[in-house]
């Protein structure tokens, strides 16, 4: 039996990559690790996105954010040290993998660690609208 998407209608052409993507997304959404996403819009209409992402116990080195295929994907690994002996656990050590879509356009800026929080900074430069004629050839 086959699928019928939103994305399937006739006059949306090209977007069945981005299809795939929002079904990627839509698995990796389990809540964890909590996060939140902020908006400022400068004067000239630049728009400015912190994806600030709850990562306490987290180091540097075993967190990596990528930007790839129109989307952010943020990883956490932590390893399990055998030699600590835990009366009471209350914290896990979690593997985790948070994605989010990018539109077409959106720059990833940099990434910074501190308090607890892994926060991602992404731009949506002004573009100007653009319109241009099709000259219509004859075969």
């Amino acid at each position: 039996m086959s699928r019928i998407s939103v994305f399937s209608a006739p006059f949306l052409l090209g977007f069945d990559s981005f299809e795939e993507r929002v079904d990627r997304l839509a698995k990796s959404a389990d809540g964890y690790p909590p996060y939140n996403i902020e908006r400022t819009v400068d004067a000239d209409g630049t728009e400015h996105f912190l994806v600030s992402i709850a990562v306490a116990g987290f180091a540097a080195g075993e967190l990596e954010v990528m930007a790839e295929d129109n989307q952010i994907v943020v990883r956490g690994k932590q390893k399990d040290d055998p030699n600590r002996q835990y009366l009471h656990r209350g914290i896990a050590a979690r593997q985790f993998q948070r994605s989010f879509l990018l539109a077409d356009g959106m720059v990833v800026k940099d990434a910074t660690l501190g308090h607890g929080m892994l926060v991602v900074a992404i731009e949506r430069p002004k573009t100007p609208k653009t319109a241009r004629r099709i000259d219509i050839r004859s075969v």
